[in-house]
């Protein structure tokens, strides 16, 4: 379905548009939170809202139900119906969005997740009072609800259909459609209107009162694979890390394959496990330190090989590992075949033993780098392909440039997808970034590695103003570093959603990180937003 687009930019909760003509629900009960709502026709609505949380007071006492609905209010009320968190990224464009404001990271969530824009590029309007037109086309498409080819036509629904705004329009004709809205007693929609806090009200309470809607908001999420790779920490920073995270299947860089196919082995056994005790899986990776000399030694003798599958199976059975994650990069291309034979057998060595086999691949790029990569073949003998979708621009490139933009990883997801079922493919995200030094225009004169708690650390140092890129899906930042100009452009809560949101999309079979310890700490509330709202499936 096509989304609907406007200026307000809200995704949000349907529900009936309260424009006079509507039957509240009846409260039978005895206790009244508020003081201020016995005479208010939404009362079974505002009690219901406030017991479960979604809803809340303008003090301990009142509820102000005649009193504008603004939009950091409705905000935070949709999200809470969603089940999302606030976000507390320190990445912001907007300067009338404070952080010590109490609604700073419910509107982080929401543009986040596209769920909300600013009304421009650096001002958001969170005391903006919300009009009806602009309700109805957040409501629907909150609900993903969001056919802009609805049959009606909202001008000619409403006796002052001609005042709706053309942006509005195919969704106040969808919500009408719906049955989520209703003109006036004199069957006009009034959509400039402004709606009150007892309107909103009873507008997000008929989204609960909607079984199929309320199901869905109830309904367990699919699980995915979520993995997260250890570098360059020890065992025990790395169980912190992933304290808080949602990856559940682990992988630990404990292998190196030397070019006589003997495996030197740097296993610890205690994460194996901390992993059993935590319900997580250990895929322990298995690297050739893109060493394309020793890697071509060891795959072109069929006694090497056979000796690394052997002594890489032996030690996936003495650890009692679920899987090995291979990370050979830097391949030759003319070891493509033996590089699949490898593959094939190691796999059948794990198979045999009840585990599963990953495998590393950069993008194809039709470069040298990927040749050795016959991406089909792999995909027929491994379990999962693991795309590493980020370096689009790396410590060589000509040019500076974005570490992962989104339509890099789109186009890398999908020319995968035409050799590798989506239910095979692990799309990995970045959790570092590289900071730029142009020294002119086309021209390069250095890049640095960089976490995105580093990169954050700099966005805030220099009080550089993050700019979205709506192409890019991504913020870019430049800033003088005494005389020297630098540049980033962004991975953080949002950029990282909108990738994560394509996995989703696209039925992968998961996500990876690297690497863990990379990120900021509100990464992770962002991608469990991510996760939650990507899956509802809400019918009409």
């Amino acid at each position: 379905m096509k989304r609907i687009r406007g200026r307000f930019g809200l995704l949000a909760a349907a529900a009936v548009m309260a424009c006079g003509l509507f039957a509240p629900r009846a409260w039978a009960g005895q206790k009244v939170p508020f003081v201020d709502i016995g005479s208010s026709y939404a009362q079974a609505s505002i009690i219901h809202l406030y017991q479960q949380k979604i809803m809340t007071g303008t003090s301990l006492t009142a509820f102000s139900p005649d009193k504008l609905m603004t939009r950091a209010q409705l905000l935070t009320s949709l999200n809470r119906m969603l089940k999302l968190e606030p976000l507390f990224s320190p990445i912001s464009p907007f300067s009338d969005v404070p952080r010590d404001a109490w609604y700073y990271g419910w509107v982080q969530a929401s543009v986040q997740l596209e769920l909300a824009k600013g009304t421009s590029s650096t001002r958001f309007s969170p005391e903006k009072a919300v009009t009806r037109q602009e309700a109805a086309v957040l409501l629907v498409n909150a609900l993903k609800q969001n056919d802009s080819d609805a049959n009606a036509n909202a001008s000619t629904i409403f006796g002052d259909g001609q005042d709706i705004a053309e942006w509005a329009k195919p969704g106040v004709a969808a919500a009408y459609e719906l049955g989520l809205i209703k003109g006036d007693g004199a069957g006009n929609f009034r959509p400039a209107d402004s709606i009150t806090r007892q309107e909103a009200a009873v507008l997000l309470d008929r989204v609960l009162q909607n079984e199929a809607w309320a199901a869905e908001l109830d309904r367990s999420r699919e699980e995915r694979i979520v993995m997260g790779w250890n570098y360059g920490q020890t065992t025990a920073q790395f169980q912190a890390n992933l304290g808080q995270s949602n990856v559940n299947t682990l992988s630990p860089r404990w292998y190196f394959a030397d070019g006589d196919g003997a495996i030197a082995d740097q296993t610890d056994s205690s994460l194996t496990l901390w992993a059993k005790g935590n319900d997580k899986k250990v895929w322990a990776m298995v690297g050739n330190r893109a060493d394309q000399d020793a890697t071509h030694e060891m795959l072109s003798n069929a006694a090497s090989r056979e000796r690394a599958v052997e002594a890489l199976t032996a030690l996936a059975v003495k650890y009692r590992l679920d899987g090995l994650n291979l990370d050979f990069e830097n391949v030759a291309p003319q070891d493509r075949t033996v590089l699949t034979t490898f593959v094939a057998s190691l796999a059948r060595g794990l198979h045999d033993n009840g585990m599963v086999l990953s495998v590393d691949v950069s993008p194809d790029r039709d470069t040298d780098w990927t040749e050795a990569f016959d991406y089909a073949a792999l995909g027929r003998q491994a379990d999962y392909i693991v795309l590493m979708g980020y370096d689009e621009h790396y410590s060589g490139s000509p040019i500076p440039g974005p570490n992962a933009s989104l339509p890099y990883v789109q186009k890398a997801v999908n020319r995968l997808l035409q050799a590798v079922s989506a239910d095979k493919i692990i799309l990995a995200l970045p959790f570092y970034n590289r900071e730029w030094t142009p020294e002119q225009p086309g021209a390069l004169r250095s890049s640095r590695f960089i976490s995105l708690q580093e990169q954050n650390e700099l966005v805030i140092r220099h009080s550089a103003k993050p700019v979205w890129d709506a192409e890019l899906g991504q913020y870019m930042v430049s800033y003088m570093d005494g005389s020297v100009m630098r540049k980033l452009w962004l991975e953080e809560g949002r950029s990282l959603s909108a990738k994560y949101r394509l996995a989703i999309d696209k039925g992968l079979a998961g996500v990876a990180y690297w690497y863990i310890g990379g990120e900021s700490p509100d990464i992770w509330a962002s991608l469990r937003n991510t996760e939650t709202y990507a899956q509802y499936s809400f019918s009409s």
